[in-house]
């Protein structure tokens, strides 16, 4: 595939590659963070009787005054109906005892010896939670390709389920390369940078909850590539950073060729992320990001996320944007979309600091990245701007 791609172009043809794993079943507990494969219907029904929502009595239905006859709690129900005139203490949570069809609040009781009245009666049905009101059994409870959260965690549970099916654990390999990389960030030669693209990268990837493996730095040698990628042989998807534009040492490109790799497509017309390589080796998918970190997160982001949340089984896997005011003039864009690093101050947005694609200090003040079209001109302060916020990444 030759040209630049768009960035919705681009991002379609990554994820039509990405890897179908095989399903598995684990206890809900570890299933946190990752996405059902088969629907969730409820195996119980909750709650499965009537329950109080309030301390206080229930009651058989008249207007009193009632003859206490025992107690409800949780875990040990009032064990007989309730006859007319009537009446049990009761405790939040605890089973409404048969025959009893309202709640009276502890406040609004008054009491002496076994006889209870109600300063205010409360109407049929009052302080009671219906058998079933959340859920019945056989309700849906979780769809397939919903992403287990720690409320659904508990859903899944009270549903009457120990386990759920999900997609395996997504392996992934993170690797940066470059002749310029020091693996110890405290003993940078004058001609050397920290090695941190990989790190950022493993970074975004864990809240996903996929398998990450760091390799490298890796030198911009041919025998350095070749050894590395051999580490990511097991490894669903490959993310590499640097090496995939078109210096003279730019080496990515011809070692994925050696290693077996198929190139798909390469180069999409966005700013900062233009030189992005994606390539095939069997069902194993490449990803080759731009070595300044401005690109590599911005690709990471719009490229690496989507590709893991899909091939885990995110029905609905890529960033959503919002609509925010500039805060600030934003200058017009030439030929290729261009990803702002920007700051949000309540609804509107302005520019973090430095644009260029190696200014660190300026990524790590943005939370967001405004979206500017190509060809788009000037905005002015106040204008509406798509935005994408990094916390929803």
């Amino acid at each position: 595939m030759s040209g630049l791609l768009g960035l919705e172009e681009a991002q379609a043809h990554l994820l039509a590659l990405a890897p179908q794993l095989p399903l598995e079943t684990v206890p809900v507990e570890a299933a946190l963070g990752r996405f059902l494969a088969a629907d969730l219907t409820a195996a119980r029904t909750q709650p499965a009787a009537n329950l109080s929502a309030m301390d206080g009595y229930a009651l058989f239905p008249g207007a009193g005054p009632w003859r206490v006859v025992g107690e409800s709690r949780a875990g040990a129900p009032y064990p007989a109906p309730l006859a007319p005139g009537e009446a049990a203490r009761i405790s939040t949570g605890s089973i409404v005892p048969e025959g009893a069809d309202r709640v009276l609040l502890q406040e609004d009781a008054v009491r002496e010896g076994d006889t209870v009245t109600a300063t205010e009666l409360p109407p049929p049905g009052r302080h009671i939670r219906a058998r079933g009101f959340d859920f019945s059994a056989g309700d849906l409870l979780l769809a397939c390709g919903t992403r287990i959260t720690p409320a659904r965690l508990a859903l899944a549970l009270a549903g009457g389920h120990g386990a759920v099916t999900v997609t395996h654990r997504l392996r992934v390999a993170v690797m940066d390369s470059g002749d310029e990389l020091s693996a110890d960030p405290a003993a940078c030669l004058p001609h050397q940078i920290p090695a941190s693209n990989a790190a950022m990268i493993a970074a975004m990837l864990a809240p996903l909850g996929c398998e990450v493996t760091r390799i490298g730095p890796v030198p911009d040698d041919h025998a350095a590539l070749a050894a590395a990628l051999s580490q990511a042989e097991a490894a669903d998807i490959l993310v590499t950073s640097g090496g995939a534009s078109v210096g003279d040492h730019d080496l990515i490109k011809p070692a994925l060729a050696e290693w077996g790799a198929e190139t798909a497509f390469w180069r999409v017309a966005i700013k900062p992320g233009k030189p992005l390589l994606v390539a095939t080796r069997g069902t194993q998918v490449i990803l080759g990001l731009p070595g300044n970190p401005v690109s590599s997160f911005v690709t990471a982001f719009l490229f690496a996320l989507p590709l893991v949340r899909a091939s885990m089984g995110d029905p609905d896997p890529l960033p959503r944007a919002v609509t925010m005011i500039a805060g600030e003039d934003l200058p017009p864009t030439e030929k290729r979309r261009e990803f702002l690093r920007a700051s949000v101050e309540g609804d509107s947005v302005r520019l973090a600091g430095s644009q260029d694609s190696s200014a660190l200090s300026a990524l790590a003040a943005a939370d967001a990245l405004i979206d500017r079209p190509a060809g788009s001109p000037a905005a002015k302060a106040g204008e509406p701007v798509r935005v994408f916020l990094l916390r929803n990444g």
